[in-house]
């Protein structure tokens, strides 16, 4: 087996030994059974006497989405710093990194084993937790996001970003001081998109240009829209776009899918930040 799938392998066994998987994978479910009970109730609902509606409920639901979406996007997030940072400067610090580099291993492979078996992780939850979620929304009251592949694609591409962050990282800082510098990057890339959000609304050009430089050093928010614009029905966005600028500082409304040109530089941003953590912890000394 070529040492990078080794080293995925390894990666993938000693993060599902520990206890902040399993808590994860348990409160997951908690959640998405919760929501499913919440959901349910909607249809008790009555308005003016009477219960609501296929399409009120239906609408009701999609916004509902939006919010437990943000929740597993957050989470995820959470979980891919909390994981990620401490995976490189954990081996160096006990040493086990010198075991591994001993063998015909190269720092390369080391740093994409374990990108890679660290990514496995994170996609797996993305589909998993979305997907299921959106079983038990669709069984319960009818309802399907319009796009749910776009939806799993970018929650998950969010958590691969927030990955790569903490990798690099972990090069060349302790687990938990990497892992509050990327969640800190992360809320600021956050309110960065609400900032040029507002700049849009009030056609302020320096807010504007502020919102886009944060979406291109840490690509999340505008990843987090285009989930939120895969959960709507073509109804909402529809008033969406009637509103005009006045919403596009509502991190929970989107009236467009991200631009092919800005799925591209996330690529590249995710090349970037890979070709980094290697030539980082290739100049680092063990």
């Amino acid at each position: 087996m070529p040492p990078i799938l080794t080293i995925a392998r390894l990666t993938i066994l000693e993060a599902s030994r520990r206890w902040l998987l399993l808590a994860l994978l348990v409160l997951t479910l908690v959640v998405i059974g919760g929501t499913g009970y919440g959901f349910s109730r909607l249809w008790t609902i009555s308005n003016g006497g009477q219960p609501l509606g296929e399409v009120a409920v239906h609408t009701i639901a999609s916004q509902l989405l939006i919010l437990i979406a943000f929740v597993f996007a957050a989470v995820l997030a959470l979980s891919s710093t909390l994981v990620a940072s401490p995976s490189i400067s954990g081996d160096v610090e006990s040493g086990q990194v010198l075991a591994l580099l001993s063998r015909p291993v190269r720092r390369s492979e080391l740093v994409l084993g374990k990108w890679l078996g660290l990514a496995v992780l994170v996609l797996l939850y993305s589909a998993g937790a979305v997907g299921l979620e959106m079983i038990v929304t669709n069984w319960v009251t009818g309802y399907l996001p319009p796009h749910p592949i776009q939806l799993i694609a970018y929650i998950g591409v969010e958590g691969l970003v927030l990955l790569s962050l903490a990798l690099l990282m972990s090069t060349r800082l302790a687990g938990m001081t990497g892992g509050i510098i990327a969640l800190v990057m992360y809320f600021i890339a956050w309110i960065g998109g609400i900032v040029g959000g507002v700049g849009t609304a009030l056609n302020n050009d320096v807010l504007t240009h502020i919102g886009t430089a944060s979406k291109l050093l840490l690509p999340t928010d505008l990843l987090w829209r285009g989930a939120v614009y895969a959960l709507e029905p073509a109804s909402i966005v529809a008033g969406f776009r009637t509103a005009g600028r006045a919403l596009a500082a509502n991190p929970f409304a989107a009236t467009d899918p991200p631009p092919p040109a800005f799925l591209l530089w996330v690529v590249a941003w995710l090349a970037l930040m890979v070709g980094l953590t290697i030539w980082s912890f290739r100049r680092r000394e063990l």
